[in-house]
């Protein structure tokens, strides 16, 4: 007996370039069971496996997603899930033309010796977690790391970093697009020069250590913070939040990256689309820019839908809405 190999399937570079390319993003539902319920009930809405589902299905089915979203992440949950019409997630997605993907992290824990700093879990039985992923139809998936500017260290860097690239590379060994996030969050009173600096230091550390394993990073989507100050400290205009952003990225993102889809790290829809426009406007890039955002495309829609199927076409407008000012900021 003879296998024929099938030579028509996309490579990772295809995929990771439909993913960023084409003025589109990524749009992320992909809160935990226990962060999207939170959410519900403080729209009114009692938390349910049934309730998160349709809240999803509510995303996934608004008309013209597709014109500005190239792919959705998941948690695990609702890509085990079927719409109410009985297609899986992951077959309704493609069939609408988006690409389905899955957030494969486990969560936060405290680095040991890392003083505060955190740690991403998910690694132990990941390889068996992509093989099932990848035979329902993930195309890509998703790790963040966290990094808070008061304790980010090069330890701290190092093993996040670590950790990033044994997940990338085991997604590529499974035929899974890698979104690589190393996030550094806009929380505390810093000013732009440390956000900056915490940046620069993850980057670093997650380039140097996906290099060593051998990921091919044309088979690859970065997922980044902009550069800003803290929360709590005096805004930045724009402009400069885009200058610093593209300083820091130009200095440690190779060439070959697929892309970078930016995360919006809890900022407003228009703050984010904003420093996006600006940003996509500066020089002469190796690599396409684009947004891979959650609450500030979703939060509205999710308060309009109020858990009310009477809703549930405004809410999708309000979705698609929000889904094209992102998408025209890079268009």
């Amino acid at each position: 007996m003879t296998t024929t190999l099938r030579t028509d399937l996309p490579t990772l570079a295809e995929i990771a370039r439909r993913m960023t390319h084409a003025g589109r993003g990524i749009l992320a539902a992909d809160e935990s069971i226990k962060t999207m319920s939170s959410r519900l009930e403080q729209e009114g809405i009692a938390s349910s496996p049934t309730a998160r589902r349709d809240y999803r299905e509510l995303l996934i089915t608004a008309e013209g997603l597709s014109d500005w979203v190239s792919g959705v992440i998941w948690s695990d949950e609702t890509f085990g899930q079927d719409l109410s019409d009985g297609r899986p997630f992951p077959q309704a997605a493609r069939e609408l033309g988006i690409l389905p993907g899955i957030k494969v992290d486990t969560g936060t824990s405290k680095l040991p010796g890392g003083g505060g700093a955190l740690i991403t879990e998910g690694l132990d039985g990941l390889g068996d977690r992509l093989a099932s992923y990848a035979e329902r139809g993930a195309a890509f998936a998703k790790w963040r790391a966290v990094f808070d500017v008061a304790t980010i260290t090069p330890y701290s860097a190092r093993a996040n970093g670590h950790a990033l690239a044994r997940y990338a590379a085991l997604c590529q060994q499974h035929g899974i697009v890698p979104i690589v996030e190393p996030e550094v969050l806009c929380t505390g009173d810093h000013d732009l020069g440390a956000s900056a600096q915490a940046s620069s230091l993850a980057l670093r550390s997650a380039f140097d250590e996906l290099v060593q394993a051998g990921v091919d990073l044309a088979g690859i989507v970065l997922k980044p913070n902009f550069v800003t100050p803290g929360l709590d400290a005096a805004p930045a205009t724009a402009g400069t939040v885009a200058a610093a952003t593209f300083g820091v990225l130009s200095d440690l993102v190779p060439a070959d990256v697929a892309g970078i889809a930016f995360l919006s790290g809890g900022q407003p829809t228009a703050d984010v689309c904003e420093s996006l426009r600006e940003l996509h406007r500066l020089g002469e890039r190796p690599w396409p820019v684009t947004f891979s955002f959650g609450r500030a495309l979703v939060s509205e829609a999710l308060h309009t839908w109020g858990g009310d199927v009477r809703n549930v076409p405004s809410a999708q407008q309000v979705l698609v809405h929000n889904c094209r000012q992102a998408a025209q900021a890079i268009r």
